[in-house]
């Protein structure tokens, strides 16, 4: 049987990730289908006030509605800043609503961050943010009321996505470095406009830790909704199992 997750994703930026990493789990032998729906960004903006009203019900609805007709049987909000600067509650109400239009479980990258540091024991962690630093202070909040520690938080001040989308292999492992930090069990790199699914093992190198990205996260937290596991090397120590 064919698993199948939808996704969330807003605007243009890095959704060949997702092709990708179907592909990776595929060759692993995960029966998993990863289809995705765009939604409105209103403007490409890190600033808070953008984002909240890029992660709004109504530009959610419509989306999830699609994915269900696609054969989702779980539907993820694929925008990490557009989930945690609604807050902790507030970030729940978006997926209560999300999962309430979509007629499916539902989440968010922000929580999948979450659920994968809980997962790997890595209580203290780092944030390796492309956004400005007061848009990154907010996933900080974020994870400490999901009970992680964050021991840093590095802003690298990017304010659009499409920017982000344009980094390479070597300025995301920069990206990575400078965000780290010599108490971290795990590094952070929560932007779903960065391209990271090709680079997970050398990010994990590199740093000699494990390192969590957006996608790899947000399909981790799908194929969970569906009560279901993949063992996928090239994604990680969150999908190497056990």
């Amino acid at each position: 049987m064919t698993d199948t997750v939808g996704f969330l994703y807003p605007g243009h930026s890095a959704e060949d990730e997702y092709p990708r990493l179907e592909a990776l789990l595929g060759r692993a032998g995960a029966a998993v289908r990863l289809p995705l729906v765009h939604t409105g960004i209103g403007e490409d903006a890190h600033r808070v006030d953008a984002l909240l009203e890029m992660g709004s019900a109504h530009r959610l609805a419509a989306g999830a509605r699609e994915l269900r007709a696609l054969g989702a049987q779980a539907v993820v909000w694929a925008c990490t800043s557009a989930g945690f600067v609604f807050g902790w509650e507030g970030a729940h109400e978006q997926v209560r609503a999300l999962s309430s239009a979509a007629g499916l479980p539902a989440s968010s990258t922000s929580f999948a961050f979450a659920r994968a540091v809980r997962a790997l024991g890595a209580g203290r962690a780092a944030v390796a943010a492309t956004y400005p630093e007061g848009v990154a202070e907010h996933f900080r909040a974020f994870l400490k009321e999901a009970g992680a520690e964050v021991v840093s938080v590095r802003g690298a001040g990017i304010v659009t996505a499409a920017e982000v989308g344009t980094r390479g292999r070597q300025e995301v492992l920069a990206l990575a470095r400078a965000g780290d930090h010599p108490a971290a069990d795990a590094v952070l790199p929560p932007d779903t406009a960065l391209h990271t699914a090709a680079w997970i093992p050398d990010l994990e190198e590199a740093l000699g830790k494990p390192v969590l990205t957006a996608y790899q996260v947000t399909a981790w937290e799908g194929l969970r909704l569906l009560d279901r596991t993949a063992v996928c090397p090239a994604l990680g120590r969150l999908f190497r199992g056990g």
